[in-house]
This record gives structure tokens, sequence and C-alpha cells, in this order.
């Protein structure tokens, strides 16, 4: 006979790690359905830290009145070097007691998901559901994560308007975008905006391949080009440097930075941000733990903490589909 699971009475909500827009978002449909569902909510402050430590706010529908459309995130967030420790998990783990919370719902990316795992592992009694929000869009499990798609968006409108100078001026832009290890903002923005090649982790490119591109191109009357660079391969004032010296034609850099991060969401991030904190309090009164919640194929479903901090085949590839097209289509 099937074990009964004790009605949740009280949960707590988070963010963890980077910031993404839609956040707030995801925040307010977590209150509102819990409270909707006759459960106490409370937020928690600066992530992990504040949970060791025990920052938290009660919370009503009003709380998180008009935040909708505001980036960033009303619950701040931080990194925790404690929190990756045992006795810091024991420290959120007695947090938690002491306000008779018995589940958690974690907003974040792939290493907050990592510490909500172990935390699961180690403390049983304590339901935790996660929401990947991230703008890298790097966890398994969901074909989106929440900023994602602003975070591109983003990009993608400084890109259109740096191109109406690279192609009054006929010179080369490098534009430097954020993913240390990731790729998916380059290689998005680069097909969507035209670019005519992609320098991105992973890619093993040859920047003398690169050079010998420009001069073809330029030989067949090509007098534009910009150039897209994850931050994790090298830096945008490098790579144009080089092309200028290389080739002799002026290259101009630019680096987009924490414009990426910030800015309201866009309508796909608030619609998947809401249905994403509806659908992790749907697991917790399920008794669900230990999983994430994740959309595939415009399907909401939840897969486990285990699989959604893997790379998967499927993202790899399909990032190396639209960079095989974004080449094709620059010539």
């Amino acid at each position: 006979m099937k074990k009964k699971t004790k009605k949740p009475k009280k949960v707590a909500v988070l963010t963890s790690g980077g910031d993404a827009p839609g956040m707030n978002a995801a925040i307010r449909s977590v209150v509102r359905c819990a409270i909707y569902n006759d459960l106490e909510v409370f937020g928690v402050r600066y992530g992990y830290e504040g949970l060791i430590d025990g920052d938290f706010i009660k919370m009503n529908a009003r709380s998180v009145s008009n935040i909708l459309s505001k980036g960033g995130t009303m619950l701040k967030t931080a990194r925790s070097e404690r929190f990756m420790k045992k006795s810091g998990r024991g420290k959120a783990y007695s947090s938690l007691k002491r306000y008779a919370i018995d589940s958690l719902v974690v907003i974040g990316g792939n290493g907050s998901f990592k510490g909500a795992h172990k935390f699961s592992i180690e403390h049983k009694n304590i339901q935790v559901i996660g929401i990947p929000g991230t703008i890298d869009n790097d966890v398994a499990g969901t074909d989106y994560t929440i900023g994602a798609s602003t975070a591109v968006n983003t990009a993608l409108s400084a890109i259109d308007k740096i191109r109406d100078t690279v192609s009054s001026m006929e010179r080369i832009y490098v534009v430097e975008v954020m993913g240390r290890v990731e790729p998916f903002i380059a290689i998005s923005v680069g097909l969507a905006g035209g670019a005519e090649d992609v320098l991105f982790p992973s890619s093993r490119y040859k920047i003398e391949d690169m050079y010998d591109d420009i001069r073809k191109g330029r030989e067949k009357g090509k007098v534009s080009w910009i150039v897209i660079v994850s931050e994790g391969v090298a830096k945008a004032s490098e790579i144009s440097d080089l092309i200028s010296k290389n080739t002799g034609y002026m290259a101009r850099s630019v680096v987009l930075g924490y414009v990426q991060r910030g800015g309201s969401p866009d309508a796909y991030d608030r619609i998947l941000a809401s249905r994403m904190g509806a659908h992790a309090i749907e697991a917790v009164l399920k008794g669900e733990s230990d999983k994430m919640v994740g959309i595939e194929s415009h399907s909401v479903r939840l897969v486990t903490f285990d699989h959604a901090c893997k790379r998967t085949k499927d993202k790899l590839n399909m990032e190396k589909k639209l960079y095989e097209l974004t080449k094709v289509l620059a010539i």
C-alpha cells in the first residue's frame, strides 16, 4: 500500500544564482497559486544565503502586485558558497523547520539545482521543486528556461542597431555577448541577426578561416560584416584587432555586457514563468520532490533534478544545426 503523503501547509520560494527576466513573473505565479490553494507562502531573500540565515518574509497576494513586467527579482539573489557545504545546507534546513515550512520552490539555473538536489537527498521531509530561470538556456529537460527568450531579444535589438552602422560605414564589427560556457545566446542572435560568423564555446573555430572568408567576401562585393563572439571564447577587442591586422580591413568591437540580463521580460517569458509557477505548486500539492518543472513541445512536465543538471545531446545538436544554417545564409 502506498504511503499517504502529508498535505503541505507552508511553502517558501527563492531565486538563486544569476538573475533572469521573468523571475518576478515566476514568483508572482508561485505566490498566488499557493494562496489560491490555501498554502501559506514565505519569500526567501538573497537565495540560499537567505535560506541559511532565515531571511524570510511572509507574503500575500498583494506582495507580488505590479511585478509581472519587471526584470530582476524582488526577492534578490546571490551565489552561496556556504550552501555548497553540508553544514550550510543543515543550517538552511533548520531555518525552514523554525518556520514549520514543509516545501521549497527554487527558481534558478544549473548550479542552483545541483544544490537543491543535494538538499533534497539530505532532507527528505522537505519537498523541493525547481523552476528553471537562466538566460543561458542550459538546463536539460526543458526546451526553454525563463529569461532566455528576453535575453536573446535584448541582444538582437542591439545588434540590429549595430548593423545600421556596419552597413553605413562598410566595416567589420565584432559583438561580444554573454555565455562563458553556453553558446545559446551567441548562436541564437547570430542566426536571427544575420551575422556572418559566430565564435562560441566548443565551436573549434579556426580564426584563419574567418580571415579567408572576409577576403573572399570582399572580392564578391560584401562590404559589411558582423561576428558574434561568446564571452567565454575571447574578448571582442582581441578578435577585432586580429581581424584588422590580418585582413587589412577596419574592425571594431562592441561588448553588450549585463544589459542582456536586465529589462522587462517579453511575452513568452511572462507566460512561461506563469505556467511553470502554477505547475510547481501543483507538484507540491501532489507530494512531488527533488524535481524541476520543464517545458517540452509546449507541454509542462516534471523531470528529476539529476536529469536537469546534465547537458543533453539534443540541445547540442540543435545548436550545431543553427550555427550551420547561419553560415549557409551568410554567403
